[in-house]
C-alpha cells in the first residue's frame, strides 16, 4: 500500500510538472506574441516614416510642413521610435489583465490596444505643441534663428539643455515611473476600455516628461531625418530598458553634450548631421503634400 501511494505520488507530481511547464510555455508564447507585435508594428512605422520622410532632411530647422503631413508624420514617428521601449510596461499591463480573465474578472480583450492608443494620443498632443512652437518661432523671428545666424547655436544650446536636464531630479522622477512597470500599474490602474485609454494617456504623460528634451534635440538635429530619428530612439531605450539605469542616463547625457560641443564647434565634422544651406530652406517644396 506504502508503495502503491508512493507511485501515485510520483505520478501526480509528474503530471503536475508537466502542467506547470505547459502553463509556462504558454506564457512565454503570449510574451513572444506581443513583444512580435510591438516590434512587427514599429517596423512597418519605420518604413512608413522612410517613405514619408524620403528626401526631406534640410538639417536642424527643417520646415515640418503642412499640418496633416505632421500630424500623420509625428504619430508614425512615435510608433517608430517608442513602441521598443514601452514594451516592458505594454507586457506587464497586459499580464495583469490576463491575470484578472484567469480569476473570473471582467478584462476586456481590447483595453491592451487602448492602453497603447491612449499612450500614442499623448504624443500625439505634445507633436501639435512642437508644431506649433515651430510656427510661431518661424513667424516672429524673422530669420534671427535661421542656420546661418543664431540657429548654429540655438541648436547647440538645445543639446546642451538636453544634457543637462537628464541629471535634474525631474528626469529622474519621470524615468523612475517609466522603469517601473507594476508600480505605475497599481497606482493608476482603472478597468474597462476608457480606463484602460487613460492609463495609456497617463503613461504618455510620465514619458513625455522623461523624453521631452531629448525630442528637443532631435529637432536641433532635423526633425525630418530617419538616421537621427534613429539614434534618439536607442538612446531613449538605453536609458529606459538597460538594466544599469544611472549608467544609461550618464551615457545619454554625454552623447548629447558631445552632440552639442559638435555643432557648436565643427558641425560639418558632425556624422550624418545635414548642415542647412541658405537656399535649403526654400526647396521644401514637397514637405507640404
Amino acid at each position: 500500500m506504502g508503495q502503491g501511494f508512493a507511485i501515485d505520488r510520483r505520478r501526480a507530481s509528474t503530471a503536475g510538472g508537466a502542467g506547470a511547464a505547459s502553463a509556462a510555455d504558454l506564457v512565454l508564447r503570449w510574451r513572444v506574441a506581443i513583444i512580435g507585435a510591438l516590434v512587427a508594428l514599429a517596423a512597418v512605422a519605420w518604413w512608413s516614416t522612410g517613405v514619408r520622410m524620403s528626401g526631406m532632411d534640410a538639417g536642424p530647422g527643417t520646415d515640418p510642413g503642412a499640418l496633416g503631413f505632421y500630424v500623420t508624420t509625428w504619430v508614425v514617428m512615435m510608433a517608430a521610435m517608442m513602441f521598443p521601449s514601452i514594451a516592458p510596461m505594454v507586457l506587464m499591463y497586459a499580464a495583469l489583465q490576463r491575470g484578472r480573465r484567469e480569476k473570473g474578472m471582467a478584462a476586456s480583450w481590447a483595453a491592451t490596444p487602448c492602453f497603447v492608443a491612449g499612450y500614442l494620443l499623448l504624443w500625439g498632443a505634445a507633436g501639435l505643441v512642437f508644431y506649433a512652437a515651430l510656427r510661431l518661432g518661424r513667424q516672429l523671428d524673422g530669420g534671427f534663428f535661421a542656420w546661418h545666424h543664431a540657429g548654429r547655436w540655438t541648436a547647440a544650446v538645445v543639446l546642451a539643455g538636453a544634457a543637462a536636464y537628464e541629471l535634474t531630479p525631474m528626469k529622474h522622477a519621470c524615468l523612475q515611473r517609466c522603469r517601473g512597470p507594476l508600480g505605475f500599474l497599481v497606482t493608476e490602474w482603472r478597468d474597462g476600455r476608457s480606463g484602460a485609454l487613460r492609463m495609456g494617456v497617463v503613461h504618455g504623460a510620465w514619458c513625455l516628461g522623461c523624453c521631452w528634451a531629448i525630442m528637443a534635440g532631435l529637432f536641433a538635429l532635423g526633425a525630418m531625418s530617419v538616421p537621427w530619428m534613429i539614434v534618439i530612439a536607442v538612446l531613449i531605450a538605453v536609458e529606459k530598458l538597460l538594466p544599469w539605469r544611472a549608467v544609461g542616463t550618464v551615457a545619454v547625457a554625454a552623447t548629447l553634450a558631445a552632440l552639442a560641443i559638435g555643432v557648436a564647434a565643427a558641425p560639418a565634422s558632425v556624422p550624418g548631421l545635414t548642415v542647412p544651406s541658405h537656399t535649403s530652406a526654400m526647396d521644401m517644396h514637397g514637405m507640404s503634400r
